[in-house]
């Protein structure tokens, strides 16, 4: 299986840390959450990833060849222009579609924002991905978050909303829509590729959106059971070093 790390954003929210470098390169404990982020990946038999980078590039691509790649092969997809969650991954695709010409296989893929820390269990999100035929499977917890996304009785993606008390926006019917924080953590079928019919920069959501009001599987991925840590804020990365020193995560 083969991984996406996104971490081409500017880390505006982690400023002053990403002033003088790309947050990718932001430490917890003198370890970079993007090296956080591989060993993780590796840990779950995943030695194939590609890391989307814009804001100083060059210190991410000097950083990789430093460390030899972290014993991974390791492709680097540089965006000119940001290109959002979405645009991102679709620039990406020659990755991922490369491993299927080859194998006749369509195996699922992860893509993982390079700012969370958690103890998802990626094997099990592969299984129940694989298992349910889903086109796209998404880690999602019941915690409070500025954003919602919305899953019906099976699991099912259906619309999103905005805050606690704003007004659903459902893109397929649902008798009992749940609202849901997405964690920033996916399996993805590479069958996803051709049909993100969106240009440019766009966000993988409202693909999901409006494959999911085509009919497509996106599916939850319940992991309310498991630790997890937005890293987008300086606060949230000196809770996230504290609970790696009382070892409420293991890394």
């Amino acid at each position: 299986m083969k991984a996406m790390i996104l971490a081409a954003g500017l880390g505006t929210r982690l400023r002053p840390l990403t002033d003088d470098r790309p947050k990718a390169l932001v430490e917890i404990n003198g370890r970079t959450l993007l090296e956080i982020a591989l060993t993780r990946l590796r840990a779950f038999g995943i030695h194939e990833v590609i890391i989307n980078v814009h804001h100083l590039a060059d210190m991410v691509v000097d950083y990789l060849k430093e460390n030899d790649n972290f014993g991974m092969r390791i492709e680097i997809s540089r965006e000119d222009v940001l290109l959002d969650t979405g645009g991102g991954l679709k620039k990406a695709a020659w990755f991922f579609q490369d491993s299927q010409v080859h194998s006749g296989k369509e195996a699922p893929f992860i893509l993982h924002n390079v700012d969370v820390l958690s103890t998802i269990d990626l094997e099990r999100m592969r299984q129940l991905h694989c298992e349910t035929q889903a086109l796209a499977t998404l880690a999602v917890q019941d915690r409070e978050t500025s954003r919602y996304l919305l899953f019906d009785e099976q699991g099912q993606l259906c619309g999103r909303r905005a805050g606690r008390n704003q007004p659903p926006e459902l893109v397929r019917p649902a008798q009992q829509a749940q609202a849901l924080a997405f964690s920033g953590i996916h399996v993805i079928s590479p069958r996803l590729f051709p049909l993100m019919t969106e240009d440019g920069a766009f966000s993988i959501i409202a693909s999901y959106l409006r494959l999911a009001a085509q009919g497509e599987k996106i599916l939850a991925f319940r992991a309310d059971q498991y630790y997890w840590r937005d890293l987008g804020k300086p606060e949230n990365v000196a809770q996230a070093a504290e609970d790696l020193k009382q070892k409420v995560v293991g890394q």
